[in-house]
């Protein structure tokens, strides 16, 4: 039979989103949950990662609300020890955990910006990646699958995003090495690059962004939905087939034009 997201003889598996208490892990925490995954969630405040428990159990779905910080391996170490205990196994990794830092041209950027940006957007991932990689790797059946949270930056920067864009290059570096070295023990690896989606991060960009040439105009924006729903469809494979890449952006963003 073949096995969705590594959970053989079932549809779907345990899930683990990182940065789930708020935004687009949030809207896929309860995406995943609707399409049948268990979940854990994971993320800085417990407060919300435990309502958002609340609401899938309400939905009779299962979730195990983590507090963790994915940029310190010591809290990393004990985010995976509690999911095999709670679940044994794990199967999807949504890395999705990740930062913006205060608009700045290179030369103004902050070091203090930079390492934080560095260590959240990429090392959180990478410390994720190997703790889940490790898990599908031991685990009887073998195999999973991790999806990272790229970005539109991770092929067109904005302006005054170094630190951003350079973290969301990186992670399909990332990507693509995770890829190969999955290839041998059943783990799929891919990536979503997702532009304006509505966020509260993201809200003001309907409002106004900062173009390439400098000015500051309105972006088109889409619901976060549609990205649960892409991650659903992803996550959803037989691990004999992979997405590697994936774009979901909102229509009229300037992004496919020059600026």
């Amino acid at each position: 039979m073949a096995r969705a997201g590594g959970a053989e003889g079932a549809a779907r598996g345990v899930a683990l989103v990182t940065g789930a208490g708020s935004g687009l892990g949030r809207e896929v925490a309860l995406g995943l949950a609707q399409a049948g995954w268990r979940l854990a969630l994971a993320g800085r405040r417990p407060e919300p990662l435990e309502a958002l428990a609340a609401e899938i159990a309400g939905q009779g779905g299962e979730a195990l609300a983590r507090p963790a910080d994915v940029g310190d391996p010591q809290s990393v170490e004990a985010l995976f020890a509690e999911i095999g205990r709670h679940f044994g196994r794990l199967d999807l990794l949504f890395n999705n955990a990740g930062i913006f830092t205060p608009a700045a041209t290179v030369d103004e950027v902050r070091i203090e910006d930079w390492l934080a940006s560095v260590q959240i957007n990429l090392t959180g991932a990478f410390l994720c990646t190997r703790a889940a990689f490790a898990m599908m790797r031991a685990q009887k059946p073998q195999g999973g699958r991790i999806i990272n949270n790229g970005s539109i930056a991770a092929h067109v920067p904005r302006p005054m995003s170094a630190p951003y864009s350079a973290t969301k290059h990186a992670i399909t570096g990332l990507t693509r090495a995770t890829a190969l070295d999955g290839r041998a023990f059943d783990i799929a690896c891919g990536q979503i690059d997702i532009g304006n989606a509505e966020t509260d991060m993201t809200r003001a960009f309907g409002q106004g962004a900062r173009q390439a040439d400098g000015s500051i105009k309105p972006e088109a924006v889409m619901a976060a939905r549609h990205v649960a729903e892409a991650v659903v469809y992803m996550a959803g494979l037989p691990l004999s087939a992979n997405v590697p890449f994936m774009t979901v952006m909102a229509t009229k963003m300037p992004y496919l034009g020059r600026g």
